[in-house]
Order: structure tokens, then C-alpha cells, then sequence
């Protein structure tokens, strides 16, 4: 992880969809490019050298290709994400990018005029935890011998437009564009065993979803899919049940 390359890399990339009098904060310089930012910085920043973005392979187009690897930036939607990797895993090795927010600022949007408010903060606070939704549309890769997963933690401005059905305009309206700021940190798994950071630390002996849930600080549907996809990837045993729900332990 380089701090001061994605940091660059942000500006570069905001600095290039900018309308020439408008600024970061007008509405031409935001979601400009052929391409959400969000998406565009992370493949200049995993990838510089541009002669190896969107690469054709097959039917298939490749964010990044260099050296016989392939990486996806994959922000959501993994289920859409699964013949193309089918595709590449047989001949690459293949490393998903997915960005998690971990600090968000929320800045509120008129389409028509381009003004936007200041900036706040949610109070939510992302965590590697938020990639298990998205990881179980492909549990049945996840253990490819080629795949790699790398979590992403970024600090984000998230701009969103007036435009939703309430009084204030803001419950039902469109997220317009996520401009990253700063990256605080990356998980990289590239093995079953990687999975291992994914569970929470405090966690000894068997445990329930109820226990996952507490540990993480997640909703229990949330806890039940990380536990499917950490007992699909092999970083679980699952050693009998409580009442209704199984017990688990960790193998690493």
C-alpha cells in the first residue's frame, strides 16, 4: 500500500474530469469521465501504465492486464462478475479489487445547478466485514488456486443528487459519484488460510452466528453470511449445534 501514490492518483484523476472554471465542487467536474472516479483511481493506481488498461481478452475486456495477471475493480455486483472470471482463471492468475468505504463524507447534490452542500460525515464506519455480501455471489470460486482478493479501505466523498421522494429530497435519491481521497488500508487474501483475518480475533473455541455477530459488530444476517462463506472457503469447521444454530471453529 503507498499512501502518497493513491493520494496522487486521486488528484490526478479528479483534476483531469474538472471542468476548466468549475472545480472539484461544480457539477462538470464529477462523474465526467468515460468511467465513475471511483473506479477510474483505482485502476491508475493498482495499474499506471495505461497501454495495460481495458485489455480485450477473448470476449471478455480485462481493467488490467500485465505480465499474464488480470485485476479486476470490481465495486459491486460480483454475481456479474462470474463468466468473465470463469474465463480468465483457466489462463490467469486473477486479482478483485473491492473498495470498502471505512470513512465517508456525504455531499448533497442539485442536478440542475451543480451546488452542493458541505460535506458531512456518516457515522457508519466500513469494515472488511462489508465484503462478505458481495464474496458470497462467487463462494464457489473463492478457492481457486489463481484467485486473488484484495479489500480495499478507503477514505470517500460520496456525492448524491436531490433528487429522492421526501420533503428534503434525500430518502430515495441516486448516489451520482464516490470521489476517493485516501486509502487506509488493504486485505489481501490469496489463499484459504487468508480467510483466517476475517474473523474476528476475540472468537476462541466453538461459537454461533450470534457470537460472529457481536464480535464484528454486524447484523446477523450479515454474521450468517460470513460464516456460509468462511465455512464454503474452509477457514470454519463446523462442529455441531446450539439449539437451532451451528457451532464453529476456526481451523487456522
Amino acid at each position: 500500500m503507498d499512501r502518497e501514490l493513491f493520494r496522487t492518483t486521486c488528484e490526478k484523476i479528479v483534476s483531469q474530469a474538472a471542468a476548466p472554471a468549475g472545480g472539484r465542487g461544480a457539477s462538470g467536474g464529477i462523474g465526467t469521465l468515460g468511467e465513475k472516479t471511483l473506479h477510474a483511481v483505482l485502476k491508475h493506481y493498482y495499474e499506471p501504465d495505461i497501454s495495460c488498461h481495458e485489455v480485450k481478452i477473448g470476449s471478455y475486456v480485462a481493467d488490467i492486464f500485465r505480465e499474464n495477471a488480470v485485476t479486476e475493480i470490481q465495486t459491486r455486483q460480483f454475481n456479474k462478475l462470474r463468466d468473465k472470471l470463469d474465463y480468465f482463471l483457466e489462463q490467469y492468475t486473477v486479482t478483485v479489487v473491492y473498495p470498502i468505504p471505512r470513512t465517508k463524507w456525504l455531499i448533497w447534490m442539485n442536478g440542475t445547478t451543480g451546488e452542493v452542500t458541505k460535506r458531512r460525515k456518516s457515522p457508519k464506519v466500513g469494515t472488511a466485514f462489508d465484503a462478505f455480501g458481495e464474496l458470497y455471489k462467487i463462494k464457489s470460486r473463492l478457492c481457486h488456486p489463481r484467485l486473488r482478493i484484495c479489500l480495499a479501505l478507503l477514505d470517500i466523498e460520496e456525492y448524491r443528487l436531490l433528487n429522492g421522494w421526501s420533503r428534503d429530497r434525500k430518502k430515495g435519491s441516486w448516489r451520482y459519484d464516490r470521489i476517493p481521497v485516501d486509502i487506509a488500508g488493504e486485505l489481501i487474501i490469496t489463499s484459504p488460510a487468508d480467510y483466517a483475518q476475517l474473523i474476528p480475533a476475540s472468537l476462541h473455541g466453538s461459537f454461533t452466528s450470534g457470537d460472529f455477530k457481536a464480535a464484528a459488530g454486524i447484523r446477523l444476517h450479515d454474521a450468517q453470511t460470513a460464516l456460509n462463506v468462511l465455512h464454503a472457503v474452509g477457514a470454519l469447521a463446523r462442529t455441531g449445534k446450539k439449539g437451532s444454530a451451528y457451532l464453529y471453529e476456526k481451523i487456522y
